[in-house]
């Protein structure tokens, strides 16, 4: 059994699920009709099956490497991206001023997830340039613009983000690269950076880095760092790389998995830099390029709990152990086996709701320049970032499970999805300071947005009574919980907040993945079963996680570190 990408579910979720028609129907993305929408969907699944899927075990085989300074990239993942930048995919969403197609991102979202669950490893590069793409566009001056979109968009040349240190890892502002101006608008980077995903390869004829470092006159924190282009080749008076950078990589990571992706420790040594925003306003650059990439790797862990799921469903259909209820052939006809499955499936499709429905405020907010868009895309965010991968390391696990022994055997490919989705919860801020942004940032306005997330799906649940009254009843009172336990947190300080933050966050996703399944079963009623799963067996968890959510951290620090540590 091969991968095939889910373009059929992100069809249906886009049109009856989270209003794509509403992004279409702004002047910005006129163009995205339905019938742009599945072409592009179904020719993304046709290049994510037929391409990038076949690469995906040769890469955890076959991982990069160095050497004599050059990482050199697994079998077959050269040709992938080529094909993946050929057709256009990496400037999907890309301003069309140098060359992008100027879709949506609820569209580049869906590509991103399925391309995703083919092949994660290779789709990192891509994505990283996307997120640089995005920050250039929106901070860079009209001259680097120039230079580096067309060639970023276009493939020929790819992109980096270059925040964590040895000593400064979520703490960014720790950080001690240094740049150094050389009195010709340049300047001189020196400093060493770790876990740069595709920090080089043997694929693209340059590697561009955005770094972040301080200038002499930086404030200490986040307010004193800057963010600079600093290229692998230097660009001739062309614009074709020329002359090295004084910049190497001196080792690659040995990894849980993403095997094929080269996380790269980056060592700068005076590499001439260009300045990208004002002095001292690297972190909302960055920032552009973080909360891009936070969209992105929730749909990275959607797409491996796809992937996961499609191989337990075809192992549990085939592998026929004892009698099953009713004479179902394979172990997916024990009860057990079945629950798993079904709860595997209905996370995996909240949790890509969830996700486009944060990409479908984000185009939104920047089609109407209307700030109740932007407000709900940011508070989305996080729950997008740690629901959809959450659910890839929750999803691939009981992958595992439905394989039993065979699970953990690697040449069957199941634990490679749990190895390479483990990553996803960690990088681009881990899920818990994903809940603490949530709790706090995202709270700071009284819970505005939150209330009317929650009123919008009680709004739902009571129209939907008349025809799903048990699943239209159970939400209803979930998120009247939902927000009664908001109203606790804003009640609370930070650090009894954050204390309950992780439970907190799961069940906002819960109760908003549940209100996605109750409209899709009213869109189409063969989808009521799958509904049923989500509302009446993983809803009811809200409950307990609300509960959690609001104890406060008095007995945590109640226990010494002496105590925990046994």
């Amino acid at each position: 059994m091969t991968y095939r990408a889910p373009a059929e579910d992100h069809r249906f979720i886009l049109e009856h699920v989270v209003d794509f028609a509403a992004v279409a129907g702004t002047d910005r993305f006129a163009e995205a009709t339905p019938d742009t929408a599945a072409a592009i969907l179904s020719e993304a699944a046709k290049l994510c099956d037929d391409v990038l899927a076949p690469l995906n075990q040769a890469g955890d085989l076959h991982p990069s490497r160095l050497e004599n300074g050059v990482v050199r990239t697994s079998p077959g993942f050269a040709e992938g991206y080529r094909a993946i930048a050929a057709g256009g995919w990496i400037g999907l969403a890309a301003s069309p001023d140098h060359g992008g197609m100027g879709l949506p991102m609820a569209l580049n979202t869906a590509v991103n997830e399925m391309v995703s669950g083919a092949c994660l490893a290779l789709q990192l590069k891509p994505l990283l340039t996307q997120g640089q793409i995005e920050a250039l566009e929106h901070h860079a001056s009209d001259e680097l613009k120039a230079l580096y979109l067309p060639k970023l968009i276009s493939g020929e040349w790819s992109g980096t983000m270059n925040l964590t240190e040895p000593q400064a890892g979520s703490d960014v502002g720790a950080l001690r690269t240094k740049a150094e101006p050389l009195g010709d608008g340049t300047y001189a980077i020196t400093g060493q950076k770790i876990f740069i995903t595709w920090g080089d390869s043997d694929i693209t004829a340059n590697v561009c880095h955005l770094v972040l470092a301080r200038l002499p006159d930086a404030a200490p924190g986040t307010k004193g760092i800057s963010l600079f282009m600093v290229p692998k080749l230097l660009p001739d008076a062309d614009g074709n790389p020329g002359q090295a950078n004084s910049l190497k990589v001196v080792s690659l990571e040995h990894k849980l998995g993403i095997h094929g992706s080269p996380t790269c420790v980056m060592q700068f040594d005076g590499a001439k830099g260009w300045l990208v925003g004002g002095p001292h306003k690297g972190m909302a650059a960055m920032f552009t390029m973080m909360n891009n990439a936070r969209l992105g790797v929730g749909a990275q862990g959607v797409g491996v709990a796809e992937a996961a799921l499609q191989k337990a469903v075809a192992y549990a259909q085939d592998r026929v152990q004892g009698p099953t209820a009713e004479g179902v052939p394979g172990i997916i006809g024990h009860a057990d086996v079945r629950r798993m499955l079904a709860e595997a499936r209905a996370e995996v499709f909240a949790a890509r709701a969830i996700a486009l429905a944060c990409a479908v405020a984000i185009d939104m907010g920047n089609a109407t320049g209307d700030a109740a868009w932007q407000v709900r895309a940011a508070f989305l965010t996080p729950i997008a970032k740690a629901y959809g991968t959450d659910t890839g390391c929750r999803v691939a696990d009981t992958g595992v499970q439905v394989h039993g022994g065979m699970g953990f055997i690697e040449e069957t490919g199941a634990a490679q999805f749990l190895r390479d989705a483990r990553i996803t919860a960690i990088y681009e801020g881990t899920n818990g300071i994903q809940a603490m942004d949530l709790v706090g940032r995202k709270l700071a306005d009284g819970g505005e947005a939150a209330f009317r997330l929650i009123g919008e799906v009680e709004t739902l649940a009571a129209a939907a009574r008349a025809r799903l009254p048990d699943l239209a009843n159970d939400l209803w009172q979930a998120a009247e919980t939902l927000r009664e336990a908001t109203e606790a947190l804003l009640a609370q300080d930070l650090n009894d907040r954050f204390a309950g933050a992780v439970p907190y966050l799961r069940a906002f996703a819960l109760v908003l993945g549940s209100a996605f399944h109750l409209k899709a079963a009213l869109a189409d009623p063969a989808r009521a079963p799958l509904a049923r799963v989500m509302i009446r067996r993983l809803l009811p968890e809200h409950a307990a996680l609300l509960a959690r959510s609001r104890q406060g951290a008095a007995d945590l620090y109640a226990l010494p570190p002496e105590a925990l540590a046994g």
